[in-house]
């Protein structure tokens, strides 16, 4: 296989940037590296497109190595063919491998082997050809023939065990046949049906739909096959898949010629056992595999664009913030922070029951709101969340009618605020005092706060606890990678956990970074970078653009321009009658109209085209935050009860999780409301994420109030 040919062909690419991809990977480049400043060689591939193709790469490299094994293996036992070489191959797919490698694959003793072993294959060969016997004997005249002393001492010391053994060894050629196997695999995937019922009829669970349940494999989404799995893994549920095993017998003995004389019937037999006990069994657990995995990798790649949209959304500078970590009996937890992020307060007030002390709590409010001019209150939403937002709602009516609130996810809070990594920042602080400071950070800036916590425990998947764990992490930190690089950091005021999300640069690396400014003070240099014990030249290639010093020696180090280009960037500087000093006043941004055509002055400078473009934008609006772009916090200033919504009533949130089936929004009231997919737009949407993304602020309106059991349905079609 031509692997570069094959991606460029299934990928819709050239296959010189699909080869300079492959090359700028294998030389160890990280994939925003290659994205951001390697255009020219890869033709503009972005993060997304590079790390698709740097899948399918290792997958076509695993199948190339695999069919080489398995050639290997075969030749081994005697038995390559130069058909069969052929075929392996020519094989586009692991599983095509390992269909034509399973009657070659050494297995445990079974019934078919015990037969050839006696003896029988033959016979079994006689029943496969559909051999007349001569004289017109019947099958087990045939079968007597081959009761020897050796087959009666492996257990076939009669006529019939010796026919039944032969069709056993007929049944396995049956079912190992790779034609056999793709065929029917086919026919169950297409025909077969998931069926779930109940182990206890009786009992109440969350998988009640499930009870008396059976939909196509082919039509059933993704959502319900994870629902049903855990009511499996959690034995709530009995899950097979139906399939017509009449019909499925019947087709897969269209697959032999004709059948008469007096084998037919033995023949018919050993088909049919060879699809019920062998194939059948095997084909419907891999049906089941395939669909979870389907199921998984979708959730997967939701809870990354869930993650993505989460961590770009965008950060609110200049808030001055007391954050509230809501709790009834320990109470209220409080930090107050600057706009940096740096604690200037904490303590406890008690504002619900069992105290339910509100006038201390205002008191408390007012006292930290004059002292350090606050100009917003962040509440976290778990418990105690809507009570605590209901005194301050009326803070801030009373007292305080310029100050803002809003509510923020407190997911994976709890995770940092007693890790080690948090011990280690604030050792002096407990574990409470970290909590609520970090949910001040998420709104001042949610990138650099969420970075620290393990991407699972963000809460913004759909069964993640169900997934595969290796792929999740490896997605997810892909995730948090491109966004990092895709904004940049500050050298000088990351943490240790935000440095090691940089391209090029690891954890270990990140803590010397850390250790080396804190040591010989801020950077003002680039350069100073390869001086951080363990950063070597490769990676201070992959990372050096990605990260910035402001107010340092050159300008251009505040800048996403790379410094193996700022030869060329002083030279459109030059040509634009500007230096960098003047990059601190916030650009030059006319510097496109001031160097003329774009691509002609690439020519000149020797410089690729899309390299020129993007350093002629760095140059427009130096250090320009991507996020500025995502829609602003919506803020509050009074508070909302489930008890006041109504239907018909429009409503203003911000959608938090987005899923299979729909989108969940935050509209005030601390339970979040479910827009259904069919209710996100008038036309058909293919997935919620089509229409929406977490961070989103969107309008609608209230269809159902379920005050009972918390539920808000609502719909973004108005009148729907």
């Amino acid at each position: 296989m031509d692997i570069t040919l094959t991606l460029a062909q299934e990928l819709n690419l050239k296959p010189t940037a699909v080869q300079a991809a492959i090359d700028l990977i294998d030389e160890g480049n990280t994939i925003p590296f290659i994205a951001r400043y390697r255009k020219e060689a890869t033709g503009g591939m972005d993060d997304v497109a590079l790390r698709t193709l740097g899948d399918r790469l290792t997958y076509l490299r695993n199948l190339e190595q695999r069919k080489e094994d398995v050639i290997i293996l075969i030749n081994a036992q005697g038995k390559l063919t130069p058909e069969l070489e052929a075929e392996i191959r020519s094989a586009t797919q692991l599983q095509r491998v390992e269909d034509l490698y399973k009657p070659y694959r050494k297995k445990r003793q079974t019934r078919a082997q015990k037969a050839r072993e006696a003896g029988l294959e033959p016979l079994a060969n006689m029943i496969i050809m559909q051999v007349t016997p001569k004289g017109g004997v019947t099958p087990l005249d045939a079968a007597a023939a081959y009761v020897t002393a050796e087959a009666a001492q492996a257990g076939y010391d009669t006529p019939e065990k010796a026919l039944a053994g032969a069709q056993d060894i007929v049944a396995e050629a049956v079912a190992e046949d790779p034609e056999n196997v793709a065929d029917l695999r086919s026919f169950t995937e297409g025909t077969g049906e998931i069926v779930a019922a109940a182990v206890d009829a009786d009992e109440k669970t969350p998988y009640e739909p499930y009870y008396d349940f059976s939909e196509p494999a082919r039509k059933i989404p993704n959502h319900r096959i994870l629902a049903i799995d855990r009511g499996e893994r959690e034995g709530k549920l009995r899950v097979r898949v139906g399939v017509d095993t009449q019909a499925a017998v019947t087709r897969l003995g269209s697959r032999w010629p004709r059948r008469q004389g007096p084998f037919a019937p033995v023949l018919d037999a050993a088909i049919a056992d060879g699809y019920k006990r062998l194939m059948a069994p095997s084909l419907e657990r891999e049906l089941r595999a395939k669909l979870t995995v389907r199921a998984q990798t979708d959730a997967i790649k939701v809870f990354g664009k869930n993650l993505e949209n989460l961590l770009s959304a965008r950060p609110v500078r200049g808030a001055r913030v007391i954050a509230l970590d809501p709790g009834f009996r320990t109470g209220c937890k409080v930090a107050v922070l600057d706009e940096t992020g740096k604690l200037l307060d904490h303590g406890v007030v008690y504002p619900t029951k069992p105290r339910h002390d509100v006038a201390g709590t205002k008191r408390e409010l007012a006292r930290l709101v004059k002292k350090h001019r606050i100009n917003t209150i962040v509440i976290g939403n778990g418990t105690a969340s809507r009570e605590t937002e209901e005194v301050v709602s009326e803070f801030i009516a009373e007292q305080a009618p310029d100050l803002r609130y809003t509510i923020v996810n407190e997911a994976g809070a709890s995770v940092y605020s007693a890790s080690e990594l948090a011990s280690a920042e604030y050792p002096e602080l407990d574990v409470t005092t970290r909590g609520a400071m970090s949910l001040g950070r998420r709104l001042q800036d949610p990138l650099a706060e969420l970075v620290k916590i393990p991407p699972q425990s963000i809460g913004v998947g759909q069964y993640q606890h169900d997934l595969d764990q290796a792929e999740l992490s490896r997605t997810l930190g892909n995730v948090v990678e491109d966004v990092v690089n895709r904004v940049g950091v500050d050298v000088n005021t990351a943490s240790a956990s935000l440095l090691g999300y940089v391209s090029g640069i690891t954890q270990p690396v990140a803590k010397n970074i850390v250790a080396y400014r804190e040591e010989n003070g801020v950077f003002t240099d680039r350069n100073q970078l390869k001086k951080v014990p363990k950063l070597g030249p490769k990676a201070f290639e992959q990372c050096a653009g990605f990260l910035r010093i402001s107010g340092g020696k050159n300008p251009l180090d505040a800048t996403s321009v790379h410094p193996e280009s700022y030869a060329v960037a002083t030279q459109v500087l030059e040509r634009a009658g500007v230096t960098a000093a003047d990059l601190a006043a916030g650009g030059i941004p006319d510097i496109d109209k001031r160097v003329g055509n774009v691509a002609t002055l690439a020519g000149e400078l020797g410089c690729g085209f899309m390299t020129l473009i993007d350093i002629v934008d760095e140059l427009k609006k130096p250090g320009r935050d991507p996020r500025d772009d995502a829609p602003e916090v919506v803020f509050s200033r009074a508070a909302l009860s489930i008890d006041d919504l109504q239907p018909g009533m429009e409503l203003t949130g911000t959608v938090r999780n987005v899923v299979d089936f729909g989108a969940f929004v935050d509209v005030g009231v601390h339970q979040d409301g479910l827009v259904h997919i069919s209710k996100l737009a008038k036309r058909f949407v293919k997935h919620p994420s089509d229409v929406v993304a977490v961070g989103d602020t969107v309008k609608v309106w209230v269809e159902k109030v379920d005050r009972d059991r918390g539920k808000i349905s609502l719909t973004m079609v108005q009148g729907k």
